[in-house]
């Protein structure tokens, strides 16, 4: 079930980039709270809390919230986004007991990748 509001926001230039509306949009319709978006960006949580209030990101700032949107994107299109911030928390058997908020921190984030992959695609994973 892909979510419509903000969806693309990140991608079609500044005049349209609203961080502390994706940010607040992203509280509310994924059930996560502020400081699992600062886990989610790697970004501390002073940084997380100037976006939600309108400042905006460094490049490299940017890029992370770019990141996290597709993610964010391609996981409502495999489960319902008020059960995402449930799902981060939730050791996995798919990342060896790891929650994939653990994933994410550590940087592999391909793993889950290759899930969304394996599950849209109707591979065997």
């Amino acid at each position: 079930m892909a979510v419509a509001v903000k969806k693309n926001s990140l991608t079609h230039g500044p005049a349209t980039r609203d961080y502390a509306g994706l940010l607040k949009h992203y509280r509310q319709a994924f059930n996560l709270p502020q400081p699992m978006l600062v886990r989610l960006t790697g970004f501390s949580p002073r940084s997380v809390a100037k976006w939600s209030q309108g400042e905006y990101p460094s490049p490299k700032q940017e890029k992370a919230l770019v990141e996290m949107n597709r993610l964010l994107d391609s996981l409502s299109r495999v489960m319902e986004p008020a059960q995402i911030g449930r799902w981060l928390k939730i050791p996995n058997a798919a990342f060896d007991g790891s929650t994939p908020l653990q994933v994410v921190e550590r940087g592999e984030m391909d793993r889950i990748w290759r899930m969304l992959f394996d599950l849209e695609s109707g591979q065997p994973g």
